[in-house]
């Protein structure tokens, strides 16, 4: 997998939905691990601690995956939750949708448009907002020339795709670049030959970013 689509981290996107006075509210957040949706889950849980059901749903980009429908019916909300975070192509996300019961039964089919009413209420929301990023597998790269060379070489890492996160100038210019995975070894190819061995590079590992 080269990239995803994940929800900005530190931002809350909600929807709400309501069908014959039964609320139901979706909280979808950034996660980086189980632990972290668990304490989201947790935190939810507390702020509506007189809702009938908080259903959670969570996907990371590692493939794993939850979800629970919290004492409705079975598969008729944890799942139609998760469905929606699939259906966006969202990795690194926890969705805990909130019902408030309004004293009519909703049926099977009616939980399940409701929660998945919600969900993609909440998503939309942060569609609309410009909250959804997409991460792209990066490789990090630092490159340390002579100050004769930096401008011929950072004119060679623009060219070949890079993005330059980060200058430092002492005894001699350090570039820190990040390049989309794959693309930085044409460049470290051609820095050998510019420099004719002398070159010093150091490739990080890849990671998941915003490029």
């Amino acid at each position: 997998m080269d990239s995803y689509f994940t929800l900005q981290s530190n931002i809350e996107a909600t929807g709400e939905f309501v069908d014959r006075k039964s609320r139901f509210i979706a909280q979808l957040v950034h996660i980086e691990s189980e632990d972290e949706a668990n304490a989201f889950i947790e935190m939810v849980r507390k702020r509506h601690y007189d809702a009938r059901h908080n259903v959670p749903a969570w996907i990371l980009v590692d493939g794993r995956e939850r979800q629970s429908d919290d004492g409705e019916p079975s598969r008729t909300s944890g799942m139609p939750t998760l469905e929606v975070l699939r259906g966006a192509g969202l990795k690194n996300v926890c969705c805990v949708v909130t019902r408030y019961f309004g004293g009519t039964l909703l049926g099977p089919g009616g939980l399940v448009r409701a929660y998945t009413a919600a969900t993609q209420t909440a998503v939309a929301a942060a569609q609309e907002a410009g909250q959804i990023v997409e991460m792209t597998s990066v490789v990090p790269v630092d490159v340390y020339v002579a100050y004769p060379q930096y401008e011929q070489v950072l004119r060679l890492a623009q060219d070949s795709g890079a993005k330059v996160s980060d200058t430092d100038y002492a005894d001699t210019v350090t570039l820190h670049l990040v390049f989309k995975a794959g693309e930085q070894e044409p460049f470290c190819a051609k820095m050998r030959e510019l420099m004719a061995g002398r070159e010093e590079i150091e490739v990080g590992a890849p990671e998941f970013a915003e490029f």
